[in-house]
């Protein structure tokens, strides 16, 4: 039924948009081929949803129902998923749900654009907590919290920071590990 439920309210968002031509996709072969006429509907609550999808697109010039399979249609079914999770009360209560589409995921738009604000390296915090249990200035709680939990993998001898591997033992080779990438530590200098 919520596919049908899906169906009927985007066609009537098409007629008040006065579409004459619509091309209706769904993930559901079963409703696409019901609606088509290819297959017979039995179930007496289904029956009056497809009377009413039939009678709602005589508003239309052309109507082409597609079948989408559910893989390729991942959008869609997010939505759904969503509609299905919460009970509107009035219609005004609706808000309509904005999606816009991005080339990379927001995170890498994060580091992207981060300026840095100061010399010195990504671990410095880091360093600065496991040498003093001093916290950046202007660091709120959270931020106090994240840095107090990435602090735990991290070690300090004698002015070098190493990171503790995954069974918590300290290895004697200095180096950090972080996104993926590893910085050797010499006494002055980092490579990557």
């Amino acid at each position: 039924m919520a596919e049908y439920e899906a169906c009927i309210m985007g066609i009537r968002a098409a007629i008040e948009r006065k579409i004459k031509v619509l091309e209706v996709y769904e993930d559901s072969a079963l409703v696409i081929y019901k609606l088509k006429g290819e297959w017979e509907t039995r179930d007496p609550k289904l029956v009056r949803y497809q009377n009413l999808v039939l009678e709602l697109i005589e508003e239309f010039d052309s109507v082409t129902f597609c079948y989408l399979p559910r893989d390729e249609n991942q959008m869609a079914d997010a939505l759904a998923t969503l509609a299905s999770m919460f009970k509107v009360n009035k219609p005004e209560d609706m808000k309509p749900i904005q999606t816009s589409i991005h080339e990379a995921p927001a995170h890498c738009y994060n580091i992207d654009n981060e300026e840095e604000k100061d010399d010195h390296p990504w671990y410095n915090d880091i360093l600065r907590y496991v040498k003093s249990r001093e916290y950046p200035d202007h660091a709120t709680e959270n931020d106090k919290r994240t840095l107090r939990r990435l602090a735990i993998d991290y070690v300090l001898d004698e002015e070098i920071l190493y990171k503790k591997g995954k069974d918590q033992r300290i290895e004697k080779k200095p180096y950090l590990s972080t996104l993926g990438l590893q910085w050797e530590i010499d006494d002055t200098n980092f490579m990557s």
